[in-house]
């Protein structure tokens, strides 16, 4: 038997065949939505890459269904279980849980605090579902790591039974930041005490780790907070969306249209979300969105350093984290005075695997560190159906 993950994104699908003990990845694939229309690559562990165009009139749902029955026909075999990320689990939702109609209810409940992403994540769940009829379907949860965050790290300052709702930081990104707490762990030795882990991609977000434990996330009670990103806006005054209302007569679904879709990088310039477009681009607008990222990382990370009072490592991920030796390099620039002093070399040649980038004598420990969702879904699905 064999067990699928399926990590559904906003505009993409990532998912993996493992090992009914989730140990051993067999198939790799990626689905994602480009100018000719879906398309889906697999790669066999050991084995060539394969892709399956699926044309201009295939929607989403069409693509969703083309890559489950080729990840079906990859496997093999029995598929006894699809582990799924789902973006929000609310206050809830702890740890990972298989899903039945009572779960599925009250993860709809939590769609308008992940517009972007729990629709998709649930639309994964009722695909898997018909694919693989009888296998059980798990959903691991983003906002799981951040459980047990300290109330001055969970609450807004307004009136209290706001907060008894659920409306506090819950934090995201948390299965990366799972996956990557535990790969530092296994390369460091000794495993640093205190570090702010950056997960910079089209949703970007840092996380302040303590032994291990999650101190204090950027991401507050959806998406949105934080750093900019590839179309969300991050960090902004709540006085700027009143005064959107009063002025321009902008609705909830207006705002929400602007905030998650027209804003980040492709609203400051003009030209794209896609850090790799402005890195390629000689357009002002273009230099001074990545001058804005860059700052609210610095800015973000002393802040992060300042809750753990001190910092002992700083880990790269994600796929500005991960691909872009410029990034890594300004961040890092402005964070001397914190002891954080790059090796020029190694940051240029850390693309693939698991680098420590830092200068000999930086005080601060630098690695870039691919994450990897998938290996945590399926270790964690695993788990649950063998208990």
């Amino acid at each position: 038997m064999s067990l699928v993950t399926l990590n559904a994104g906003s505009s993409s699908l990532k998912v993996a065949v493992f090992s009914r003990d989730g140990g051993e990845r067999r198939v790799s694939g990626h689905l994602d939505r480009r100018e000719e229309g879906w398309r889906f690559t697999l790669r066999r562990q050991g084995g060539d890459e394969e892709r399956r165009e699926l044309g201009e009139a295939a929607t989403r749902s069409d693509a969703l269904d083309a890559a489950l029955e080729a990840l079906g026909e990859a496997a093999g075999e029995t598929v006894h279980a699809v582990s799924h990320r789902v973006v929000h689990g609310g206050v809830e939702f702890a740890a990972p849980v298989i899903i039945d109609d009572q779960v599925r209810a009250r993860l709809e409940a939590l769609i308008p605090l992940a517009p972007l992403h729990q629709p998709h994540n649930l639309a994964a769940v009722r695909a898997a579902e018909d694919a693989f009829p009888g296998a059980a379907q798990v959903a691991c949860f983003d906002t799981a790591f951040h459980h047990g965050h300290a109330f001055e790290a969970e609450a807004f300052a307004i009136p209290r039974r706001y907060f008894h709702a659920g409306v506090r930081r819950y934090g995201f990104h948390g299965l990366s930041y799972e996956y990557l707490t535990g790969a530092l762990s296994e390369l460091a030795d000794p495993a640093p005490s205190r570090v702010v882990f950056a997960h910079l991609g089209a949703g970007a977000s840092l996380c302040a780790v303590k032994d291990r434990r999650s101190v204090d996330t950027t991401m507050g009670f959806s998406a949105l907070d934080g750093l900019p990103m590839a179309t969300r806006c991050g960090q902004i005054d709540p006085g700027v969306l009143l005064h959107l209302m009063e002025t321009e007569g902008l609705d909830a679904a207006a705002l929400s249209e602007l905030l998650y879709r027209e804003s980040g990088l492709k609203g400051l310039s003009g030209l794209s979300g896609d850090m790799r477009v402005l890195e390629a681009s000689n357009a002002a607008e273009a230099k001074q969105a990545i001058g804005y990222f860059i700052e609210r990382c610095r800015r973000q990370i002393a802040a992060l350093a300042a809750a753990l009072q001190g910092l002992d490592a700083l880990v790269f991920a994600g796929g500005m984290g991960e691909n872009s030796p410029a990034i890594r390099a300004d961040v890092c620039e402005g964070l001397a005075w914190l002891g954080v002093e790059l090796d020029a070399d190694a940051n240029a040649g850390a693309r693939a695997a698991p680098a420590r980038i830092s200068a000999d004598g930086s005080q601060v420990q630098v690695w870039m560190i691919p994450t990897d969702e998938e290996a945590v879904l399926a270790r964690a699905a695993a788990r649950l159906v063998a208990g």
